[in-house]
């Protein structure tokens, strides 16, 4: 079973409420790196960049992260399956800069303990943010976001999917019940 949480309408007020707000917390854009983690987490953080820009003029430099190797839960995949690292979309120094890390579900907290892992090959950022599209709780490390999309609370059992235009031709969230 499936429920559509947030359509396209909703999906782009939530990239336009994020990205006002990492602007109104930043006096100046300068110094500010996006770091998306891959997949979905690069799109929204490329759709943030560009709404920044738009409100801004400021084209803030961006990072696509891949954390396949630094996650802790690889053993637990299937072992006919090797994961596949396609390493980060370029390299750029975030040494004494604010990093500004998207993804786009925080469940167990993992894949941003990861993404922070990763973040330590380019540098020592002064300070990390987290913009998390959709906070579905069931936490296993102390971490929380800074910016949020829509916290949804789900079971355990429940699915939340969030769907990009580049991997799943569309821009929507949805709820999946079991």
């Amino acid at each position: 079973m499936e429920k559509i949480i947030i359509d396209e309408n909703q999906f782009f007020r939530t990239i336009s409420r994020i990205s006002h707000e990492v602007i109104e917390k930043h006096q100046d854009l300068d110094g500010i790196v996006i770091v998306g983690i891959k997949r979905r987490g690069a799109e929204i953080a490329e759709l943030i960049q560009r709404k920044i820009k738009d409100l801004t003029g400021k084209n803030l430099p961006s990072i696509d992260l891949d954390i396949t190797f630094y996650r802790d839960d690889l053993e637990y995949a299937e072992p006919s399956q090797s994961p596949v690292y396609n390493g980060a979309s370029k390299f750029i120094s975030i040494q004494n800069k604010t990093v500004v890390l998207v993804d786009d579900v925080l469940f167990t907290g993992r894949t941003i303990r990861a993404a922070l892992d990763a973040l330590v090959d380019f540098g020592r950022a002064a300070r990390v943010e987290l913009v998390i599209f959709v906070d579905r709780g069931h936490r296993e490390l102390p971490i929380r976001a800074d910016y949020v999309g829509k916290n949804v609370p789900t079971s355990r059992r429940e699915k939340v999917q969030v769907r990009t235009m580049k991997f799943d031709g569309c821009y929507e969230v949805a709820l999946l019940a079991e």
